[in-house]
């Protein structure tokens, strides 16, 4: 049995769980996110916990039932606290700012990178260097800053691009005569 997929989820204050059929809505106070069941998994509600059992023995149930935990307490996370993914500009004339749901990169090229921000995630930039990515969709999130860091990824010599705030870059020596 998977070993994630026996963990309970406990439903923090002001979630609210509709189990229909193989469809879970969770909604919280900054909003409400919804997920397709596979058919090998079940998802009960007892009180404030959430439990999510393989209907079956096979490779495939074990494997999903401890994917969809995952992605269920990740849902009640989100509607309750959000996430948030921070990136760095690192580099000479880098910056950024937001124009409403349009984030203007200027990353050393010849032109200037106008992102446009997604539904359901939302990007600040409280400094020129800085790019917060906050959303209540964990993939989501993560997808947005991952797309916004290959426009310029960090690079091995000099360190420049655009990293996640705790990304360690390991540089390398530069060539010698």
């Amino acid at each position: 049995m998977s070993r994630i997929g026996n963990a309970p989820i406990t439903l923090p204050s002001g979630v609210e769980v509709n189990l229909n059929g193989q469809s879970i809505t969770v909604k919280g106070a900054k909003g409400s996110l919804q997920f397709d069941i596979n058919s090998d998994i079940s998802v009960e509600q007892e009180d404030k916990t959430l439990k999510v059992k393989a209907l079956n023995s096979s490779i495939l149930a074990n494997a999903l039932s401890g994917t969809t935990r995952a992605i269920v307490n990740n849902m009640v996370t989100g509607v309750s606290q959000g996430f948030e993914k921070k990136l760095e500009l690192v580099g000479v004339g880098y910056r950024a700012q937001t124009k409403g749901n349009v984030l203007n990169l200027t990353l050393g090229f010849s032109h200037p990178v106008d992102f446009t921000v997604p539904e359901g995630v939302s990007i600040e930039t409280p400094s020129q260097t800085e790019v917060l990515v906050k959303g209540i969709d964990k993939q989501k999130v993560g997808q947005v800053a991952a797309n916004i860091r290959a426009y310029r990824p960090p690079e091995p010599y000099k360190g420049k691009g655009v990293r996640y705030s705790d990304e360690i870059i390991v540089r390398k020596e530069a060539k010698k005569k």
